[in-house]
């Protein structure tokens, strides 16, 4: 059930480094001095056991995609992972159920990839941050683990391998070695915290370029809030609420004001680039207005018929009233 190559058709590369198993699944003695909830001591590394047997399945076999499923047990806990492969998606997901019945103990993924990079990418709030892969100063070891909202990337010139998560939010990405933390079973201040049934998925992304060029940031969101279909009658009208001309400018919000006055359009750069972007409403309002997080007016917006246009800066996060 582990990982042992991983061939770029498009691409024409090896993804994952030889020798090494990848979606190693990795247990480790996690006994931080104090506040164990909340502290990750660097001496976990100290103690650790690798799932390398486990039960394998093929459980769905189609035009669209393939479906592997794997079960491994450590003492008294089990954990499922369906692992789906699609025909036209370079996406990886690795859909997780885990009985988890441990105490101060912390599960990982490992993923050994075929990348050199000296800094890894984080995203963050509203934007990115890089951390370094090494430990060539105290400081850069302090930095062992990392937070991450939806994905971690690691890439080099040409070539990337992004880590997807729906609800997972710590990585330690060291040299060209990827990990996500996926459980812990902390004692400080609740003994039984993690304990029980958890589900989860997290996925892995190669891609051509960085980050950027992989829209990552959109396949971020694409795993973490997958389109629905719900049933209701039919709608004579074609179209969304809101249509954007940059990728990587994301509508994070569509909300009723708080004090009652229209819609409130929030939208974020995401690359960290400038540019001019250009949003299309289904319908001519009253009147857009600028105004801060706050919701407090700005300005007017000028309007060409139910578009509007603004210039962004890096990472800048703009809001919009539509009356």
């Amino acid at each position: 059930g582990n990982l042992i190559s991983l061939y770029d058709k498009r691409n024409r590369c090896e993804v994952l480094e030889q020798g090494h198993p990848s979606n190693l699944l990795q247990i480790f003695e996690d006994k931080p001095s104090s506040e164990t909830a909340w502290n990750i001591d660097l001496e976990y590394q100290n103690k650790e056991w690798n799932l390398l047997e486990g039960k394998v399945q093929v459980i769905e076999q189609s035009a669209v995609k393939g479906v592997l499923r794997v079960t491994k047990e450590f003492n008294r806990s089990v954990i499922l992972q369906d692992i789906t492969i699609y025909s036209t998606n370079p996406r990886i997901d690795f859909k997780t159920r885990v009985d988890w019945q441990e105490t101060e103990k912390m599960l990982k993924a490992a993923f050994f990839v075929n990348v050199l990079s000296g800094k890894a990418t984080y995203e963050i709030q509203f934007g990115a941050i890089e951390r370094p892969t090494h430990w060539n100063t105290s400081y850069d070891k302090a930095k062992f683990e990392a937070c991450a909202h939806k994905w971690a990337d690691l890439s080099e010139g040409n070539y990337g391998v992004s880590i997807l998560n729906d609800s997972k939010y710590g990585y330690d990405i060291k040299d060209n070695r990827m990990r996500i933390t996926l459980l812990r079973a902390p004692v400080d201040p609740d003994p039984t915290a993690d304990r029980g049934n958890q589900e989860f998925c997290y996925s892995l992304l190669p891609h051509i370029g960085d980050y950027r060029a992989a829209e990552t940031v959109n396949a971020g969101y694409e795993l973490n809030v997958p389109l629905l279909a719900i049933p209701g009658r039919v709608m004579k009208e074609n179209g969304s609420y809101a249509r954007i001309t940059n990728k990587h400018v994301i509508i994070d919000s569509i909300k009723c004001a708080e004090d009652g006055r229209g819609t409130i359009l929030r939208v974020y750069e995401s690359n960290g680039t400038r540019g001019n972007t250009r949003i299309t409403l289904s319908r001519t309002p009253a009147e857009v207005l600028e105004c801060n997080l706050m919701e407090e007016d700005e300005h007017v917006v000028h309007m060409e018929g139910n578009s509007f246009t603004f210039h962004s800066k890096p990472f800048e996060i703009r809001s919009f009233r539509i009356l």
